[in-house]
């Protein structure tokens, strides 16, 4: 799929009422057991998630949750089977915010704005701008100094091209004017290996992954790329508020569904779901797990996807990432 039709299906998200199957009232849903996929392989933040909710959800709905991993192509492969989901409302999925750069980066069998109906956002993670305690830096602003005074010799890793991390990294470079190698990884956990040994010089790292090692100083935080501070690290200051106004990048993790949904079904989804996450229990898991609930109307998700693919797209575009 071409950049272009994506962006061109902007204004289809919540913005038209797609037919969608019959559906006699709220008290019938669901009639069957539900199908909750996962566009990640067992293990992950995405799954792990995913099995925290499968109970509450089960109990919620009165029948089994089934929870099938789609994992493969950083999301995509779920993505494109959510979207050929019958909308009656019985199956949906948990995504991340790669189901967009996915589809911006590469020909994929789905669009997100047009064939996935948004149901709710459920938590975010801020990246954390992480560097090798030998790097002679303590702030941003100090780390564009250095890049500015010895361009193309800061290298930073990530878990691969358009993943988050790697979008947080050009969005960087973008904004700061400076020049940084990428060097991408077949995945965080050896971007990190690379990094605490010193091979690469800094990264912007998944907070769940990235907060150990910032907690016992075996890598050094100087900010962290949400438009507000974390939660779990309330000292340390955002991209934003040390040199870089405006900029604000997280990861995401939410609740799809395939296009045409049944509005009474997604109500009921997102409902459940945002009944389960403002428990003061769950809020401590989520948190613990390096992340903050986010939650709301399927209404407001849809319209941050839209401001979402707007501005991967614009990252996309501007720092001329293609997929090797």
């Amino acid at each position: 799929m071409k950049r272009r039709g994506l962006i061109g299906t902007l204004g289809v998200l919540g913005l038209a009422t797609p037919a969608v199957a019959p559906f006699a009232s709220a008290q019938d849903f669901p009639t069957r057991p539900l199908r909750l996929l996962v566009t990640w392989p067992p293990g992950g933040t995405t799954d792990i998630l995913a099995r925290q909710f499968q109970p509450r959800l089960a109990t919620e709905f009165g029948q089994p949750v089934i929870i099938e991993n789609r994992g493969g192509a950083s999301g995509a492969i779920g993505a494109a089977e959510m979207a050929r989901m019958n909308p009656d409302g019985h199956g949906f999925g948990m995504v991340t915010s790669t189901v967009i750069s996915a589809a911006l980066l590469t020909r994929q069998p789905y669009d997100p704005i047009r064939d996935l109906a948004p149901i709710i956002n459920l938590a975010r993670v801020a990246n954390i701008l992480a560097v090798h305690p030998s790097l002679p830096v303590h702030s941003v602003r100090d780390l564009i100094a250095l890049a500015q005074a010895r361009p193309g010799a800061l290298t930073f890793g990530s878990p691969g091209i358009g993943s988050a991390v790697h979008i947080s990294g050009e969005m960087f470079k973008l904004a700061a004017r400076v020049d940084m190698v990428h060097a991408p990884y077949r995945g965080g956990g050896p971007a990190l290996a690379d990094l605490v040994s010193g091979h690469i010089q800094l990264m912007f790292g998944n907070a769940s992954s990235t907060l150990p090692f910032v907690r016992e100083g075996s890598l050094r935080g100087i900010a962290v790329t949400s438009a507000e501070r974390a939660a779990y690290l309330p000292n340390l200051p955002t991209v934003a508020e040390s040199g870089l106004p405006g900029f604000a990048i997280d990861e995401w993790y939410a609740v799809l569904g395939p296009a045409g949904m049944a509005p009474r079904a997604v109500a009921r989804i997102n409902a459940a779901f945002n009944g389960i996450i403002a428990e003061p229990a769950e809020k401590a898991r989520i948190l613990e797990m390096g992340a903050e609930v986010v939650g709301g109307t399927a209404a407001e998700f849809g319209s941050f996807m839209h401001a979402e693919v707007e501005k991967i797209a614009r990252v996309i575009r501007d720092a001329r990432i293609r997929m090797e």
